[in-house]
């Protein structure tokens, strides 16, 4: 005589049957075999989102230094701020960094004194 647990064993297998095969028990079809209107159709659903611009304002302006800044004035005299390039002459001005002067026309450096 058949017990409460094999009836409904039966049951659930006539349901299975009815349903009909697994999705995983689905035979795989390869991308060169696949109709052109099913790839078509699967780029289609994966469309990434539109991208969204980013909206940059107006760059701000770096306030430049001019001549002006290499000289300073002191009553009626004008005195350089930077030291001049020993190889290059008068009219090149040497950067100043935090440890040495470099000349921008022919490379020379002299170092600070610590």
């Amino acid at each position: 005589m058949p017990t409460k647990k094999d009836k409904e064993r039966e049951k659930k297998e006539e349901e299975a049957k009815k349903a009909g095969p697994k999705k995983a028990e689905e035979p795989k079809v390869a991308a060169a075999e696949a109709p052109k209107e099913a790839v078509e159709e699967k780029k289609a659903e994966e469309k990434k989102p539109a991208k969204v611009e980013k909206v940059r304002g107006p760059k701000k302006k770096k306030q430049e230094k001019g001549a002006h800044a290499l000289y300073k004035i002191e009553g009626d005299k004008v005195t350089r701020v930077h030291p001049t390039c020993e190889r290059c002459g008068i009219g090149y001005f040497m950067a100043e960094h935090h440890d040495r002067f470099t000349c921008g026309h022919c490379g020379f450096t002299r170092y600070k004194a610590r």
